[in-house]
């Protein structure tokens, strides 16, 4: 008995992890806007789904690094639902207190820009498997406007 009941399980984890999941991409990450109180970056995901049938997104989480330091991290709940079969654009605002830009100053006075690595969750509710996220990640430099830049 219990030599079929581990077959079964065998079976259905094997079914589970051949079942397609929706592939995430960061197309890019850029300046959004900035204010008295922080500057907010734009990350823009586009994300497939397999599927015929829309996806919900139950949550996006985000983790922000520079200079091997965190200096951002969320979460932004529900917000809203992969296209069935198709591409689905999203973009995750990410907002950085200024004094934390501060405490980059060397790595930002060097050639003016931000290196970063962003880390991304993006957790979609799979009907009959439940509850997945999708890891994404993604590495650049974030160039920052200049005094010239904001004049014109």
């Amino acid at each position: 008995m219990s030599e079929l009941l581990e077959k079964a399980k065998n079976l259905v984890a094997e079914k589970i992890a051949d079942i397609p999941t929706p592939e995430a991409n960061v197309d890019d990450v850029d300046l959004k806007t900035f204010t008295r109180e922080c500057i907010e970056f734009n990350a823009k995901v586009s994300v497939s789904n397999p599927y015929s049938h829309p996806l919900p997104i139950c949550a996006i989480s985000y983790s922000l690094k520079s200079a091997g330091r965190e200096i951002a991290t969320g979460k932004i709940p529900d917000p809203g639902s992969l296209k069935g079969r198709g591409i689905t654009n999203l973009e995750v605002p990410v907002k950085v207190p200024y004094n934390i830009l501060i405490s980059l100053a060397r790595d930002i006075g060097a050639d003016w820009d931000i290196d970063y690595e962003l880390n991304l969750g993006l957790i979609i509710d799979l009907p009959v498997v439940g509850d997945i996220t999708i890891p994404i990640s993604s590495k650049g430099e974030i160039k920052l406007p200049t005094l010239k830049d904001m004049m014109f």
